[in-house]
Parts: C-alpha cells; sequence; structure tokens
C-alpha cells in the first residue's frame, strides 16, 4: 500500500468513526430531549421512558431535527404545556452538548 492509500484508509475510518459518533450523540441527545419533555409532560417513571423511546424514534421521520421539534411541539400544544419552540431548541442544544460528551466519553 502506498502512503497516499494508508491516508486515505485513515481518513476514511476517522470520517466513519465521527459519523457514527454523531449519530450515537443525537440518539443520546433525543432519549434525554424526551425524557425532558415527559416530565414537563407530567409523566415519569415507564411513561417517560416509552415517550422519550418515541421521540427517539421520530428522528428517524426525516433528515434533520425538524421532525423531533414538530412532535415535542405538538404534544406540548396537546396537554397546553407553554414552552416555545425557543425553548425547545436550546434545550436540543444543550442536551446535544451533553450527550456528545457522553458519547466521547463513552458512557
Amino acid at each position: 500500500m502506498s502512503q497516499f492509500d494508508k491516508r486515505q484508509e485513515g481518513f476514511e475510518k476517522k470520517f466513519a468513526l465521527d459519523e457514527e459518533q454523531k449519530f450515537k450523540a443525537e440518539a443520546r441527545r433525543n432519549r434525554l430531549l424526551g425524557l425532558w419533555a415527559a416530565e414537563k409532560l407530567g409523566m415519569a417513571g415507564d411513561a417517560a421512558t416509552a415517550y422519550a423511546k418515541e421521540v427517539v424514534a421520530s428522528d428517524f421521520e426525516e433528515a434533520g431535527d425538524a421532525d423531533v421539534l414538530r412532535k415535542i411541539t405538538a404534544d406540548f400544544t396537546a396537554k397546553n404545556v407553554a414552552v416555545t419552540e425557543q425553548a425547545i431548541r436550546a434545550k436540543m442544544s444543550e442536551l446535544l452538548a451533553v450527550a456528545a460528551a457522553e458519547v466521547k466519553a463513552g458512557k
């Protein structure tokens, strides 16, 4: 293998690892966001865990965070929970940083 091929293979492995960590961090963020939203909706225990799983699953509807935001916003609206879309987005950003740190730490 030439030096160029080795270098290219290294970049490809790094890219794959970065993408895997990004996916794991976003999934973890969505679970944490689901638990946060469940608390706002008055859920606890198994109901909160089940809701968090629904939030994680909602992320597979389309690319990006719009599907998760839409689900939580709709659920808050249905239960008359007064949390703005901006507050949800801020919580998503906050929890993504937490989740990324956890994934990086191997938790």
